[in-house]
């Protein structure tokens, strides 16, 4: 029997010093949100250590008690646990009432890190609400122009002011930032550079100038949908399979080692308890390999996350995006 590396016990340090496991497990629900406590208690069981959630989504409460379940019956520490949110754009007035809310939905004091979820402002009230707010057209309500405004940056300076001026959070970081949203944040921000910039990645969405972007910047790029979304589409490529049968593994471990073994961070999300079990090992793929699965969508990009509070942020692919330049 092959003995493999573990995905789960490979870790990379922030710019700002703080630690981070590479593979999370991601908690975005699709239609059974109380399932999630049993998708994270089962992951913890595995060997993740990373939790990935948000607002947005509507599981932190089962996020919070599945962590409570972890740490009672001794399963692992709150410290061995690296817990993220996101602060959704409705929110971007009222942060720390967004942050205040998941650390209470948690059940936790802290929370590892916390990420800008779109650099766009929306327009919500005091509690977020409505989260995607739509005119009698069809069209989102934003408080700044989705294109040129600045509002973003602002939205970003007071994630900044909320970690200096308290202790529950250790790391900022932002989500779906574009190359031209990320060189104007930088310019603009208060203190911190953020640690990772979240984005839809895998070997059918090749974006190799935000990768090195971000790498040339210190800030750490951690894919979400690494599989493609529902259907898991990038699983049948033709590449993915022939090297899960030279490795003897499944299609899905090789594309979580497509990122981690270049350095990225890699969010993961199954209903299935059994594949969030099996999807830890870590098959050495040579430098050769890793380049031709970047090679798989070169000819053909193709996004599969093309929401309307996407539109105008200036990334590739995106389709419906009449606003981008």
């Amino acid at each position: 029997m092959i003995k493999y590396d573990l995905s789960t016990d490979v870790k990379i340090t922030l710019n700002d010093g703080n630690v981070m496991p590479t593979l999370g497990l991601g908690t975005v629900h699709e239609g059974d949100a109380p399932d999630v406590k049993n998708q994270v208690v089962a992951a913890v069981r595995a060997g993740y250590r990373h939790i990935d959630t948000a607002w947005y989504y509507g599981s932190e409460k089962y996020v919070g008690e599945a962590l409570k379940q972890i740490q009672e019956e001794g399963i692992a520490k709150r410290e061995d646990l690296f817990i993220t949110t996101k602060v959704w754009p409705s929110f971007h007035h009222h942060p720390e009432r967004s942050i205040d809310d998941s650390l209470k939905e948690l059940g936790i004091d802290y929370i590892d890190m916390v990420l800008q979820h779109w650099p766009i402002c929306l327009s919500g009230d005091a509690n977020g609400l409505p989260p995607t707010p739509f005119d009698n057209k069809g069209k989102l309500i934003y408080d700044d122009d989705p294109v040129n405004g600045t509002g973003y940056i602002k939205f970003y300076n007071r994630l900044e002011d909320y970690k200096f001026n308290t202790e529950k959070v250790k790391s900022i970081g932002v989500s779906n930032y574009s190359i031209s949203r990320l060189e104007l944040l930088l310019k603009n921000r208060k203190r911190y550079i953020p640690v990772v910039n979240q984005i839809e990645y895998h070997p059918q969405l090749p974006q190799k100038d935000l990768v090195n972007f971000c790498e040339n910047n210190g800030i750490i790029v951690e894919a979400y949908s690494p599989l493609g979304g529902t259907g898991a589409p990038v699983l049948r490529a033709p590449m993915i399979n022939e090297l899960a049968a030279k490795y003897q593994v499944s299609p899905n471990e090789i594309a979580i080692a497509y990122h981690i073994l270049e350095g990225r961070s890699v969010l993961i999300r199954s209903s299935n308890l059994g594949r969030i079990k099996t999807n830890i090992k870590l098959p050495p793929l040579t430098l050769e390999e890793l380049a031709s699965l970047y090679d798989v969508g070169v000819k053909r990009p193709t996004r599969y996350t093309n929401d309307p509070w996407g539109y105008g942020l200036g990334f590739k692919w995106w389709e419906g995006d009449t606003l981008s330049k």
